[in-house]
């Protein structure tokens, strides 16, 4: 089973979350290194996983036609949401 690291970037469906994968190639000819995302929808059940929540996904059965991956844990949840901010005093 391949494990994956990546940043929950759209959780807008039911049970099923996006996740991009960032990843660095070096480029063959200027030996520079460069930023590749590549973007997995992952099996949510419970919907507990939101945008900027970085998760580990795992390789599973399919699930549908594009859905071969399951959400594994979270590894750090996203800062407070702007909506979650103290209402300013006067």
């Amino acid at each position: 089973m391949r494990h994956l690291k990546g940043i929950v970037v759209s959780n807008k469906m039911q049970k099923t979350v996006i996740v991009r994968v960032d990843r660095l190639k070096k480029h063959p000819r200027y030996h520079k290194y460069y930023r590749i995302s590549k973007r997995f929808k992952a099996h949510d059940e419970a919907g507990e996983y939101k945008t900027g929540d970085v998760v580990i996904i795992e390789e599973t059965r399919p699930y549908s036609r594009g859905k071969r991956w399951t959400v594994k844990g979270l590894l750090k949840r996203e800062a407070a949401a702007e909506s979650e901010l103290p209402e300013e005093q006067s």
